[in-house]
C-alpha cells in the first residue's frame, strides 16, 4: 500500500505489516497523528501470514499506547500492567516460547525480581570495569580492519560487531562462534525477514531453531564452567548464589538469549542510526567532534532517543483500570510505542530536531521507568560512546552513501545495511 504524508487517524493500519514497510518519516507523520488525534487507539491483532508449527489463537486485538505520558505511567505500574503473559510480542504465544526467548522481560514480581536479583549479582564492579576496559580495544580493531578500504557495509562490519564480540567475550563464547551468535539473533528478530529467513520457509520454526541453538551453545559452555570456572560472566552466572537461590539451567539458557539479541541487535542498531542521523545531519556531528567529553552525555541519549532501537513492549491488564479517561477491561492488551512516545511534542521541544545537545532528555529508549528498564543500559552507553570517539579520531570523514536498507519489523527499528565511505 502508498501511504500519503497526511494519513488520516482512520487510516492507520498498525497490525498492517506494509506500514511498518514505509519511510520512517511516513510512520512517524503515522504516530502523531495518533498523539494528537487519538492516543489510546484499537488495532485488531496482526494477523500470521505462513502456517506454523505452534499453534497461536486468535486474539482480541490490542490498544496502542502513544503518548509519552501514558507510557511512562503504565511502566510504573506492573501490579495494573503485568509482562508474564508477553512483554514482546503483541500475539498471544504460549508460555514456554515466552519464557525461553524473553527470560525475565515476561515475568513478573517475585520471579522477574528473583532473577533480576541473582543476574545482577553477577554484574559485579570488578566485571563491570573488565568490560568497559576492553571496549576501546575492541572498537580499534574493528575500526583497523576496514580502514585501509575506504568503504564499508558499516552494520555487518563496524556497528554489529562491537557489542557483538563485547557480549561473547564477557560470555566466554568462543571467537569460532561469534557468527553463530549473530546470525541466531538476527533469525530470532527478524519476523520473517527473507533475507534471514528465505521465502517459503517457516519464520516461526526458524525463530525456536535459532533459539535452540543459543540454547545449546550457552549448556555446553555452562557445563565446562562447572568444572572449569574462569573470570567471564558464564562462569559468574553458574556460581551465582543469591540468598540461597541459584539460577536454573534453563533460566541460564534463556538468559543468554535474552542477553545475545537484546544486546547485540539494539545497540547495534543505535550505533547505526546514529551514522546515518549525522550524515544527514552534519553541524551535528561537528558539534559533538569539537568537544566530545563534554558533549558525549547528551549526544548518547539523542542517538538513542532518535532511533528508538525497540519500537515497543507489550502489557496486559490485571483488572480493570482507567488510563487518560480510557476504561480497560482486565486481560486487555496495551502496546507501548516507544518509538511514538520519544516524539510526543508535549514532553520534546521539536521531537523531530536531531539535537546533540538536547537537554532534558527523558526518552524511552531503554524502557520507562519501572522494574523493567533495561539491564544493560549503562554498557549501551559507554559501548556507544567509545565507538564514537574512535570513528571521529580514526575515520573522520566516514559518511553513510546510500540509504539504509531497513529491517522490516514492527519490533526492532533494525538496520540491516548501510554502505559508508571515509
Amino acid at each position: 500500500m502508498t501511504i500519503p504524508q497526511a494519513l488520516g487517524v482512520d487510516d492507520i493500519e498498525l497490525s498492517n505489516m506494509e506500514f511498518w514497510e514505509e519511510p520512517w518519516s511516513v510512520r512517524e507523520a503515522a504516530f502523531a497523528t495518533l498523539r494528537a488525534q487519538r492516543p489510546i487507539a484499537f488495532f485488531e491483532d496482526p494477523e500470521i501470514e505462513v502456517e506454523t508449527i505452534v499453534p497461536i489463537p486468535p486474539g482480541r486485538g490490542y490498544h496502542a499506547i502513544t503518548r509519552y505520558a501514558d507510557v511512562v505511567e503504565i511502566s510504573r505500574h506492573p501490579e495494573l500492567y503485568c509482562s508474564g503473559q508477553s512483554g514482546t510480542t503483541i500475539l498471544d504465544m504460549p508460555p514456554e516460547l515466552l519464557e525461553f526467548f524473553g527470560s525475565m522481560i515476561n515475568m513478573d514480581d517475585p520471579r522477574h525480581a528473583r532473577l533480576r536479583r541473582i543476574v545482577s549479582a553477577a554484574f559485579n564492579p570488578r566485571m563491570v570495569r573488565a568490560v568497559e576496559d576492553n571496549i576501546e580495544e575492541v572498537a580499534d580493531d574493528l575500526i583497523a580492519t576496514v580502514r585501509d578500504k575506504g568503504e564499508c557495509d558499516f552494520v555487518t562490519e563496524v556497528a554489529a560487531r562491537l557489542p557483538l564480540k563485547i557480549i561473547c567475550d564477557m560470555m566466554g563464547v568462543p571467537e569460532s562462534d561469534y557468527d553463530r551468535v549473530f546470525n541466531c539473533s538476527n533469525i530470532i528478530l527478524s519476523f520473517g525477514d527473507t533475507e534471514y529467513v528465505p521465502e517459503g520457509e517457516d519464520p516461526v520454526l526458524a525463530f525456536m531453531n535459532a533459539g535452540n541453538d543459543l540454547a545449546e551453545l550457552m549448556r555446553g559452555l555452562a557445563a565446562h564452567r562447572v568444572e572449569h570456572p574462569t573470570d567471564d560472566l558464564t562462569s559468574a552466572l553458574v556460581n551465582a548464589n543469591v540468598d540461597g537461590e541459584s539460577l536454573t539451567d534453563a533460566e541460564l539458557a534463556s538468559f543468554f538469549i535474552l542477553l545475545v539479541v537484546a544486546g547485540n541487535e539494539t545497540t547495534r542498531n543505535a550505533i547505526s542510526h546514529g551514522l546515518w542521523a549525522f550524515t544527514e545531519h552534519p553541524d551535528q556531528r561537528d558539534t559533538w567532534a569539537a568537544d566530545f567529553d563534554t558533549v558525549a552525555p547528551t549526544a548518547v541519549d539523542e542517538i538513542v532517543r532518535w532511533a528508538s532501537p525497540v519500537i515497543f513492549m507489550r502489557r496486559t491488564t490485571t483488572a480493570e483500570t482507567t488510563l487518560s479517561g480510557h476504561r480497560f477491561a482486565q486481560g486487555d492488551k496495551v502496546i507501548l510505542f516507544y518509538n511514538s512516545a520519544n516524539r510526543d511534542e508535549d514532553v520534546f521541544e521539536d521531537p523531530q530536531r536531531f539535537d546533540v545537545l538536547r537537554h532534558p532528555n527523558p526518552h524511552v529508549g531503554f524502557g520507562a521507568p519501572g522494574p523493567h528498564f533495561c539491564l544493560g543500559a549503562h554498557l549501551a552507553r559507554r559501548e556507544i560512546t567509545v565507538m564514537y570517539r574512535e570513528l571521529f579520531r580514526h575515520l573522520p570523514t566516514i559518511r553513510a552513501t546510500a540509504e539504509p536498507d531497513r529491517l522490516r519489523s514492527n519490533f526492532i527499528n533494525g538496520i540491516k545495511h548501510l554502505p559508508c565511505a571515509y
